[in-house]
């Protein structure tokens, strides 16, 4: 017997005998849909108690819940030891499979660390993304990779440290200086230059430079600007002046915000009833160096303490960097575990703490109201997206008298004097482009640039596609799902005017579907100035959001139509409708465009003119010739007398 399939699974599954079956341990419990898809990840102290908490009806357990709860087709669980091993299971779980209705870290950021290698004899100071367990000394996480890098660069100038990766002494004297060395940036370690010991103090001022100690660089650069500029070493001393710069511009943003000197997180957050925004200040060496936001979904109906609980489970899991100290706006869910991770994580303790009064509340107050200034700022921006998209859609649809215009198709035909023809759907919903529902035909019944029956053919085979693909799926008995082709368009947009509409309308009139069709029409610079409607130009506001979401819809329509068809010219090399013709090869072709700079030109020669092209022969130009004139007799000659058939108009000369 073959395998059950993943429908027969969930149909087999008892929920009362499972929920029976549930042990009082500690573990992880997976919620699968009835496609078999893990919808929601969760970790328990007692299985037996949390899990039937879910599909008790007196609790009252949310919207959100009470939806998930609704798609549950079978459960699966994961006993563990602990309530710490649970925890750990479950940010792996649910960064693996990012659940459906797990409240979800959107961002997944990796921030960059200085590392000063310490452990070699030369020490160098490195770019790095990791914070591996090894014997360098690292300085972060940093916010900006950018300021990483001018730091590092900084530091290379002021102490002429090394960044070749030479094995030193190893390596020393077996190849040339770097140019490091001939600018001032490097003493040349790599030579012998410069003792162990003199290099290593130049990398313990660089150490003491990224925990803080800023004043006595500063003083040396100034003793040294002054010194060079009373010797009239003008240009030595701009050299100083600039790196004075740089330390005060790297000084000025270290900003002091405790005396401790620990390193820790202060995180807060806002949220509104769908998403919610995390603030989080990361202080080093009691020195704010940065902050930054993130944003999570899914937060339907959770409490404060929930979304934060999950933003640092999920957000420590995946960072290599755990400071001494989280300080939090509101406590969370499962303090003294996630402590415990956390430690167990860092290597030694680690303290969850909510502040009540001081410098520390204002410091997470701070951070709260960034993370609101965030989410209102993020809220503008999506209203004025939604002008464009959503609210752009509904303006046409008013301009139309349509009740809506969700998602819209419009349709391009593209050729080149014949060859290949292509057409192009592409298809938007709530005013913006859904890619994925994109399509592309390659035209098979039409001979030559027939746009009319090009479009006639695109529609009807995407109409009928859609119509097979319901009636597969009725079958099946999943009326309710959608296959590739089956959401029909609100509105369907051609491009062009009367001629356009009526072929999409004879398509779906003989089809039996009632979709409403618009033509996209131009003036005579090629711009949209209006749409065609039930037989009625309607003039469109040039400086409306709708104006502008047609023109992108066209466009749009245009370049994927372009776009497939350079695709098929660039695979068919220059394949044209010469190929098609009876002793014309590649050769003769070639021959063909050089001679006459184009096809139309070919169309119109005579006999004798297309004889002349280079490789050509009279029977090669008598098949071409009856290519393009069918119905004529290409034996007969063409032109009474040679200056007739060479020196006369070859447009007359060849009909």
């Amino acid at each position: 017997m073959g395998r059950p399939s993943e429908k027969e699974k969930s149909q087999a599954f008892d929920l009362e005998e499972e929920l029976k079956k549930l042990p009082g341990r500690p573990g992880v419990y997976i919620m699968h849909d009835a496609s078999d898809a893990i919808i929601y990840v969760g970790k328990a102290v007692s299985l037996k108690n949390r899990v039937r908490q879910y599909f008790q009806s007196s609790r009252n357990k949310g919207v959100k819940i009470e939806r998930m709860v609704s798609q549950i087709a079978r459960f699966e669980y994961i006993v563990t030891d602990s309530e710490l091993e649970a925890l750990v299971l479950e940010c792996n779980l649910i960064k693996e499979h990012r659940p459906k209705y797990n409240t979800m870290l959107k961002d997944d950021k990796a921030y960059p660390f200085i590392r000063v290698t310490v452990e070699e004899a030369y020490p160098r100071v490195l770019f790095s993304r990791t914070m591996r367990k090894d014997k360098s000394r690292y300085f972060g996480p940093y916010t900006s990779a950018g300021a990483v890098k001018q730091t590092i660069d900084l530091l290379h100038k002021l102490y002429q440290i090394r960044t070749c990766s030479r094995v030193l002494p190893r390596d020393i004297g077996k190849e040339r200086p770097c140019l490091n060395y001939h600018i001032h940036q490097c003493r040349g370690p790599c030579q012998g230059y410069v003792s162990q010991e003199e290099y290593r103090a130049s990398v313990e001022n660089a150490l003491d430079f990224l925990n803080g100690s800023y004043k006595p660089v500063l003083e040396e650069l100034e003793r040294r600007m002054e010194e060079a500029s009373e010797s009239l070493e003008f240009e030595q001393a701009i050299e100083y002046r600039e790196l004075l710069a740089s330390v005060r511009a790297v000084a000025q943003k270290q900003k002091i915000t405790s005396s401790d000197g620990e390193d820790k997180d202060v995180i807060a957050l806002a949220h509104d009833a769908h998403d919610a925004v995390v603030q989080v200040f990361f202080v080093r060496g009691g020195k704010l160096i940065g902050r930054d936001h993130f944003y999570l979904s899914h937060v339907e109906g959770e409490e404060d303490s929930q979304i934060l609980g999950s933003f640092v489970k999920q957000f420590y899991a995946g960072t290599p960097f755990i400071p001494r100290e989280l300080m939090l706006q509101t406590e969370i869910e499962d303090m003294a575990v996630v402590e415990e991770w956390l430690g167990a994580k860092r290597g030694q303790r680690v303290r969850l703490r909510v502040p009540r009064r001081g410098t520390k509340e204002k410091l997470v107050e701070l951070a709260a109201k960034n993370a609101q200034l965030v989410l209102s700022q993020d809220k503008e921006r999506i209203r004025r997206e939604e002008g464009r998209t959503i609210g752009a859609a509904k303006e046409v649809a008013g301009w139309l008298g349509l009740k809506e215009a969700v998602r819209m198709e419009a349709f391009d035909i593209s050729n080149t004097n014949g060859f290949e023809s292509v057409g192009s759907m592409v298809v938007f919903e709530k005013g913006k482009p859904k890619r994925s529902d994109y399509r592309k035909f390659r035209i098979r019944t039409v001979q030559g640039p027939d746009d009319y029956a090009s479009m006639r053919e695109v529609l009807m085979r995407r109409f009928r596609h859609g119509l097979e693909e319901r009636q597969e799926l009725e079958e099946k008995n999943l009326a309710g799902e959608y296959g590739s082709f089956t959401r029909f368009p609100d509105l369907l947009l051609m491009d062009g005017g009367r001629g356009q509409v009526n072929i999409a309308l004879s398509v779906l009139e003989e089809l039996n579907l009632a979709i409403p069709v618009c033509g996209m029409v131009k003036d005579d610079n090629h711009r949209t100035r209006g749409l065609y409607y039930n037989n009625v130009e309607i003039p469109i506001d040039r400086s409306s959001e709708g104006f502008r979401l047609i023109t992108r819809i066209q466009d749009e329509a245009h370049r994927f139509a372009i776009e497939y068809h350079r695709s098929l010219r660039g695979k068919e090399q220059v394949h044209s409708v010469l190929d098609d013709i009876p002793g014309i090869g590649p050769a003769r072709r070639k021959a063909l465009m050089r001679y006459f700079k184009g096809l139309e030109p070919i169309r119109e020669a005579t006999v004798e003119e297309l004889a002349k092209a280079e490789s050509m022969n009279e029977a090669a130009a008598r098949n071409v010739y009856a290519f393009f004139h069918p119905g004529t007799d290409a034996q007969k000659p063409q032109g009474d007398s040679p200056s007739e058939g060479s020196g006369g108009n070859p447009a007359e000369s060849g009909r």
